[in-house]
């Protein structure tokens, strides 16, 4: 089985599927754990945990763990150790929601593509990134990360446990992101991971690879993946133009026990609502949004407003990622996950 990857792995796609396929393809056929694994010929890859500590009803702390991939185009005929085919990159961040703060740090590496580097790399088998000693793995039925900055006095050091099945977005994995068929990704996701640590927790992970996601008239996103208490996950997200309106929407409704239901476009609604301005970058952000999908009309409140990301010195991006609640129509918490905002301060560039 181990020589069966490997070999896989060294081609990266060895199997009639694939061959003729581009990166990104609405006929292609995940495998896993082979897929977990660095697509090193898609131009942007994430592998993005995001989670709490503590029980739904009151947690103590929100964590973010995001390690980014990203083909440069360059050197790509050198033979040189040093060429730097890919860039890494990595977030880390902690909310503290009874002291009202949020800290963060970041990471950035060059990489030759060689899975065995030992300074920073990505395994093409199965999901094993790192960047130093901050690293994120996937260990048969676990996912476990650490990271540290002691100048942000931050240390994440996470095993989170899967409880259900992978979530497949779109169709099957394939997942449209604008009105063009190239404006798509492959994306995968798995809810309600249970992290164990006293007091318990729960936590999302998605991983994402694309050739092109952004159309030319879309300035960011909005995003969100929430755990529900009852073991239900809810995925909601839309591309935004400059004057605010979607561009295209899209997520996924799942039940606990129960088989996935993909949003088309027009099925999926986000009105902001409550804004919160960036001191720091003068982003403006909803940090209340009412959602409207098949699976009802929900709102979204953030547990913390200031929850902003200034990455400008890793991946040239400022954005909001914060720790939030899903309310019924009885204004009943029935859910926690993250929510994630993009070109608010500036448009996004990938």
């Amino acid at each position: 089985m181990i020589a069966t990857l490997a070999a896989l792995a060294a081609g990266r796609r060895a199997n009639a599927n694939d061959a003729a396929l581009p990166v990104v393809s609405r006929d292609r056929v995940l495998q896993f754990p082979l897929d977990h694994g660095a697509h090193l010929a898609a131009r942007i890859e994430w592998w993005y945990v995001t989670g709490w500590w503590g029980p739904m009803a009151a947690p103590t702390h929100g964590f973010q763990v995001t390690f980014f991939r990203s083909r440069t185009g360059l050197a790509a005929d050198s033979r040189s150790a040093f060429a730097p085919r890919q860039l890494l990159f990595a977030h880390a961040a902690l909310t503290d929601l009874r002291a009202g703060t949020h800290r963060h740090a970041e990471r950035i590496a060059r990489w030759n593509g060689d899975p065995a580097a030992p300074v920073a790399a990505a395994a093409l088998d199965d999901a094993r990134v790192h960047i130093g000693d901050w690293r994120l793995a996937r260990e048969g039925q676990t996912w476990v990360a650490r990271l540290e900055d002691r100048s942000q006095d931050l240390l994440l050091a996470l095993t989170l446990r899967r409880t259900q099945p992978l979530l497949l977005q779109g169709e099957a994995g394939w997942s449209r992101k604008g009105p063009a068929l190239a404006q798509a990704s492959h994306y995968v996701s798995e809810p309600q991971l249970a992290v164990a640590r006293d007091g318990g927790g729960g936590a999302w992970l998605d991983q994402e690879w694309s050739d092109e996601i952004l159309h030319p008239e879309a300035v960011g996103w909005d995003w969100a993946g929430i755990n529900l208490a009852d073991g239900s996950a809810l995925t909601v997200f839309r591309l935004r133009r400059a004057d605010g309106s979607t561009l295209w929407a899209g997520g996924s409704w799942r039940p606990a026990g129960g088989a996935v239901r993909a949003f088309a476009p027009q099925e999926v609604t986000l009105r902001p609502g409550r804004l919160w301005t960036s001191g720091r970058t003068g982003g403006r952000y909803p940090v209340q949004w009412t959602l409207d999908t098949p699976a009802g009309r929900h709102t979204l409140h953030a547990l913390l407003d200031a929850q902003e990301l200034d990455a400008r010195a890793s991946t040239g991006t400022v954005y909001w990622e914060g720790l939030s609640e899903l309310r019924d129509a009885q204004d009943r918490r029935i859910g926690l996950g993250y929510l994630e905002m993009t070109g608010y301060a500036g448009r996004l560039r990938l």
